[in-house]
């Protein structure tokens, strides 16, 4: 994966009604390890890693690189939105466009959480890069996110098989900007 190119980075936090997207900080870490070693979180990710593995590899400063946005409610991160360039995607539909990712928190979901930094994450980038596809991959088996892609808007270029699982590979049509 590679940068969003010529995108200034951070840029200011991004606030919706509940939620902050801002850049990772140190105080972050704990939550990123949390994330990163969730079963529950990793169910359809291919499982967690090893929580002293993460913990032994984890910078002071977490994932600090453009299109990884910390989810801060009230203070404390609950997740991850990751909005990186798939350059080397499997898929001939995916390759160089904008892949969207997210990770949250166990006892963040079922909240609307997800939907609605994701909704936020995307208009960020709809304004910094206009006119350009978003593409999102996930199990068909995680019903979860098939629900969320198909309220953010990505519909279906094809299914395939990887990693011992039936892949939806969705597709967001580009926003063209109003003149």
């Amino acid at each position: 994966m590679t940068e969003l190119g010529s995108v200034t980075w951070p840029p200011a936090p991004i606030k919706t009604e509940r939620l902050v997207l801002r850049a990772s900080e140190a105080r972050d870490r704990a939550a990123f390890v949390e994330l990163l070693a969730s079963p529950e979180v990793h169910t359809y990710l291919g499982g967690p890693r090893p929580r002293d593995e993460v913990e032994r590899e984890m910078p002071e400063v977490p994932e600090r690189w453009p299109g990884s946005f910390v989810v801060d409610l009230d203070g404390a991160m609950i997740g991850q939105i990751l909005l990186r360039r798939a350059t080397g995607h499997r898929r001939p539909a995916a390759a160089g466009k904008v892949d969207l990712g997210y990770l949250f928190l166990p006892r963040a979901w079922g909240f609307g959480y997800a939907a609605e930094a994701c909704a936020a994450a995307l208009d960020w980038f709809d304004g910094v890069l206009p006119g350009e596809p978003v593409v999102l991959t996930t199990q068909t088996a995680n019903v979860g996110s098939m629900r969320l892609a198909a309220k953010l808007g990505f519909t279906e270029v094809e299914r395939f098989q990887a990693w011992d699982a039936e892949q939806w590979l969705g597709l967001r049509s580009p926003v063209t900007p109003s003149a």
